[in-house]
């Protein structure tokens, strides 16, 4: 296609270049590119449609001289001009729209207009390699000189626009998704997430919830594995039971028996009274047993007893005590390898790894960064009175393009430190932590 693009089209360009350059909200960057497309080139009805990540459906989101609702005009993949352009990647222009059947105009803005007059132009707009979005719009079939000039240059918007719009389609899963959180019931949406691969997770929660199965929860530091324990208790048919979290990692092999299992008065120096374990503690509940891979051979030759044989003695007493517990336990480490290298046992390992549940990085969930950010937002600004309500364009660049080595731990240490220098109601980058 050519690129010798007129003084006019340039600086048409240039104008909305400056537009989406500035700090503000995304829809009104948006609206003001159709409406310099409009005063500058002519092209009247501009619409941009954004893609749903999940669905590939293509959801109008701005429009200009288009007397309709946005939000409730949806191009299925293939329907119609603007679905095959988002399903193909591909432009599309018709030079004379009367002639084109494929043409739906679903928001019967040209119902009055003779179409044979009007050529129509629609290009995809991609972001990173994937096609994020829709433009269009319409010009003066007796204005246009040279068609392909007229895709070139709105291609070059569409390029402009990438960005934007991928953040578009990123706000709009995540408001779709908090009025989701809104009205679901169930615990499980205390994990925040649209992305497949939390999707997946929670389809995992979901079926292992409501049975006694031992349950591995494995991921990197910082993923969350606490609240996909909590989920699966809360789900379960011991919700009304009690919860205990046990930190494997700070307990050392002098105080482990007594801190699991509970000591009888006497048992040892300071042992001035009885003290139950966490274990009885748990009876009819949940154990969580989290970097039950930092235990040491000793321990966990006692922990895999009380996995078999489901009851132990406390220290210092005579008698057993049998435990009705449904055991949850979570690391940050590759067991299985650890098994290899003969740092754990294998006979517990497979006792422990039933059914496992791994938690992906942050870094691969690009779709919940945004949504984690609002939470978080929402979180501290109440906790510290503050109005803050948005993250502008700049930050969201910054937030969306760091990769997260502490995970959603490290985004919300991050959220909450923005939040506390904010002084206005938007964050901004300056905001945001030198390391971003």
């Amino acid at each position: 296609m050519p690129d010798n693009f007129s003084l006019v089209e340039l600086r048409a360009l240039h104008e909305i270049a400056r537009v989406l350059s500035r700090s503000g909200d995304l829809k009104d960057q948006l609206q003001q590119t159709l409406d310099v497309l409009s005063s500058r080139l002519g092209m009247e009805r501009g619409m941009i449609s954004v893609l749903d990540l999940q669905t590939g459906e293509a959801w109008l989101d701005v429009a200009r001289g288009v007397d309709v609702e946005t939000g409730k005009i949806c191009y299925q993949p293939g329907e119609g001009i603007t679905g095959k352009v988002a399903q193909t990647g591909r432009p599309m222009a018709i030079a004379d729209l009367g002639k084109e059947t494929h043409f739906l105009d679903r928001t019967g803005a040209r119902k009055s207009l003779n179409r044979r007059e009007l050529a129509f132009l629609c290009v995809p707009i991609f972001y990173q390699g994937r096609c994020v979005g829709v433009l269009s719009a319409d010009k003066l079939a007796r204005q246009v000189e040279d068609i392909e000039q007229e895709v070139a240059i709105l291609a070059a918007v569409a390029e402009l626009l990438g960005k934007v719009v991928h953040f578009r389609a990123v706000e709009e899963e995540n408001r779709r998704l908090r009025r989701m959180l809104a009205e679901a019931r169930r615990p499980t949406t205390n994990i925040i997430g649209r992305s497949k691969v939390v999707q997946e997770v929670l389809r995992l929660i979901d079926q292992v919830a409501d049975t006694n199965t031992t349950v591995l929860i494995t991921g990197e530091t910082g993923t969350g594995k606490e609240l996909v324990a909590k989920a699966i208790h809360d789900n379960s048919r011991r919700s009304k039971g009690p919860m205990v979290q046990v930190n494997c990692a700070a307990m050392p092999d002098t105080l482990l028996e007594s801190e699991l299992f509970g000591h009888e008065k006497g048992a040892f120096t300071g042992a001035i009274t009885r003290r139950r374990g966490r274990f009885e503690e748990a009876q009819g509940g949940t154990i969580f047993l989290d970097e039950v891979g930092e235990l040491s051979p000793i321990a966990q030759a006692k922990l895999l007893r009380v996995l078999q044989e489901r009851e132990f003695q406390p220290l210092g007493s005579s008698r057993m005590v049998k435990v009705d517990v449904r055991v949850v336990t979570a690391t940050n480490k590759d067991l299985e390898n650890e098994v290899a290298r003969g740092t754990f046992r294998s006979d517990l390992y497979y006792r422990l790894n039933v059914f496992p549940i791994f938690l992906p990085p942050l870094r691969e969930r690009g779709p919940d960064i945004l949504l984690l950010a609002d939470y978080f937002v929402l979180k501290y600004g109440q906790e510290f009175g503050k109005e803050v309500k948005r993250i502008t364009t700049s930050a969201i660049d910054m937030l969306m393009s760091y990769h997260w080595p502490g995970n959603v731990r490290e985004l919300e240490n991050c959220i909450e430190r923005a939040v506390l220098l904010a002084s206005g109601n938007s964050i901004d980058s300056w905001h945001l932590p030198p390391t971003l």
